[in-house]
């Protein structure tokens, strides 16, 4: 391996910071500790990269996540070894699920140290091993930025994900004057960016043999920014789009060809389509079971061709008649670029344009507020362009229902994993990425009490970001299950008391309101045009369900809740 001679020694540390400069980094989530203490004296005289102090580990990842998926750029977050390092473990997890490019710097103990039980040692290296794309343990100071090149490339190239790099104490620490090549020379990963055109003949070959054809669009699309080609796509063919949880604001949910989103709590036009559909295209999405519901059912009658960036996704969990792997963009100018087949869609377009009309939404008239009454005004107010960050439970899953989502990268959540807790730091991580953008959190009362600590970095960072939190008084969606298919036996997911959140919001300087008249509603929601950090409680209905659902296990056709027009 070749040697670069510096021209002045320099730090572990140093090297740190410096390549990733060079790499593009500006922004970096954090929390100090022992093993990581050069590293932070070397913060302290650095210039170039802000350092944003989370309260937690998983803070501080969610943070960066929310940085990464907001953007597409690298998310980078550091923390100790030991505790801080498995604190890290969840955030890991979430990035890994929901294809997020992370790169996590855990401190580690003295490489002498390394495997004798010293004080906050832990192996992040074995820990991490299932939950990473790739991790590495440095061994030499010299190889600091040759790992960290590759890390980066890694970690936002072929599928995103997080990357670890376990960097000991003292290696860290020491001084070399020379550094290996940091060229990046990655024979074994090598991933398949450019589709196969013979697979992308096939796909247009299938459509003009198609009646109902259904377009799938997963996060592949807004990973790779490809929402511009998806509708152009869709609207030339005149395929009907159904999207994923992630794959949301790649067409204007307003769009005449949209369905809305599929799966367990899919609109009821979204997953007739997919249940009737003869052949179903699937863009950079990996069939979870929340969207397939039972998958031997899943588009039973029908072809399906799946393009995805991942080739371990395809085939997994759906057996795929046209499998193509590449990038969504691409594949989808491939599709434009080829000579135009003939279709007939008119009578299908025209059937699933009634079943959207079919569905009664929720009830208007009830006498307390109803959580979706307050996303739609939301949605109002904001004209449909902010950035919107949820947490996760049943507020989540009625954002995704009624918000107006207009952009790809627009709606920031926690998908694969579910984490709760994931919201406020992931708001935080997406308005210090995007400082020009407006940046709406809905939370629920459960998951903002896993990560609420880390509203102090609101004001400390002038971050003006709007926390609605929506609260039951209850863990939700476990109620709601309870409910359901527990003959209403509500196991400790009711909450008999709370902590009064208007004099947490004062003490920690923000800007805090309370709403529970629906009469009023429409009104009181005004104040979230203000541009300061904010709090805002709702009171909403303790008996609503997110609706419909699909029951676990059951076909996508055999919804839960779906009351039609009279």
């Amino acid at each position: 391996m070749e040697k670069i001679s510096l021209e002045t020694p320099k730090t572990g540390s140093e090297l740190v910071l410096e390549t990733l400069r060079e790499l593009g980094v500006d922004t970096v989530f954090g929390y100090p500790g022992g093993a990581v203490l050069p590293l932070y004296d070397a913060i302290y005289q650095f210039d170039g990269i802000q350092h944003i102090l989370g309260r937690h580990e998983q803070g501080c990842l969610h943070e960066a996540e929310g940085y990464a998926k907001s953007t597409g750029k690298v998310g980078v977050a550091v923390v100790t070894s030991g505790p801080g390092a498995t604190n890290a473990i969840t955030g890991i997890a979430d990035a890994m699920s929901d294809s997020v490019p992370l790169l996590v710097f855990t401190g580690q103990v003295n490489r002498s140290g390394i495997g004798k039980d010293a004080f906050q040692e832990a192996d992040i290296v074995g820990i991490t091993m299932p939950i990473t794309k790739y991790n590495y343990q440095v061994r030499e100071t010299a190889d600091i930025p040759r790992i960290i090149t590759e890390a980066i490339h890694i970690a936002t190239t072929g599928r995103p994900g997080p990357v670890v790099i376990d960097l000991p104490k003292d290696v860290s620490a020491l001084e070399t004057d020379f550094i290996y090549d940091p060229s990046i020379d990655l024979p074994s990963y090598q991933p398949t960016i450019e589709p196969n055109e013979l697979q992308i003949k096939k796909i247009l070959k299938q459509l003009s043999k198609s009646k109902r054809p259904v377009l799938l669009a997963g996060g592949g699309i807004s990973y790779s920014e490809a929402a511009k080609e998806l509708n152009e796509f869709a609207e030339r063919y005149q395929i009907p789009v159904v999207t994923t949880l992630l794959g949301q604001g790649t067409i204007a949910t307003d769009h005449e060809l949209f369905l809305g989103m599929g799966g367990m709590h899919g609109s009821f036009a979204a997953n007739i389509a997919m249940t009737e559909a003869d052949f179903l295209i699937s863009i950079g999405c990996r069939f979870d079971d929340r969207l397939t519901g039972n998958p031997k059912t899943f588009v039973k009658n029908g072809k399906i061709a799946h393009i995805d960036i991942d080739p371990a996704e395809i085939g997994k969990i759906i057996p795929v008649d046209i499998p193509v792997v590449g990038d969504a963009q691409k594949a989808l100018q491939m599709l434009l670029d080829l000579p135009k087949v003939s279709t007939n869609t008119e009578k299908w377009i025209e059937k699933v344009n009634k079943d959207k009309h079919r569905v009664r939404s929720y009830d208007k008239k009830e006498r307390v507020v109803q959580p979706q009454a307050v996303i739609e005004r939301i949605g109002e107010l904001t004209s449909g362009e902010a950035i919107v960050v949820t947490d996760v439970g049943q507020h989540q899953m009625w954002t995704a229902q009624y918000y107006p989502y207009r952009n790809e990268r627009q709606l920031v959540t926690s998908g694969g994993l579910g984490t709760m807790g994931f919201g406020v730091p992931a708001a935080i991580g997406a308005k210090i990425a995007n400082p020009d953008k407006e940046v709406i959190l809905f939370v629920g009362d459960g998951g903002f009490q896993m990560t609420n600590q880390e509203l102090a970095i609101l004001n400390i960072y002038n971050v003006p970001i709007k926390v609605v939190m929506l609260n039951n008084h209850s863990l939700g969606m476990v109620r709601q299950w309870q409910e359901a298919f527990y003959d209403g036996r509500t196991s400790e997911s009711v909450f008999d008391s709370l902590p009064d959140f208007q004099l947490m919001a004062q003490a920690y300087g923000i800007r805090n309101f309370k709403f529970d008249n629906p009469e009023t509603l429409n009104k009181d929601l005004e104040v979230i045009q203000e541009n300061v950090p904010m709090f805002i409680e709702v009171d909403i209905s303790r008996k609503e369900h997110v609706l419909p659902m699909v029951p676990a296990g059951k076909s996508n056709h055999e919804m839960l809740g779906v009351k039609f027009h009279a």
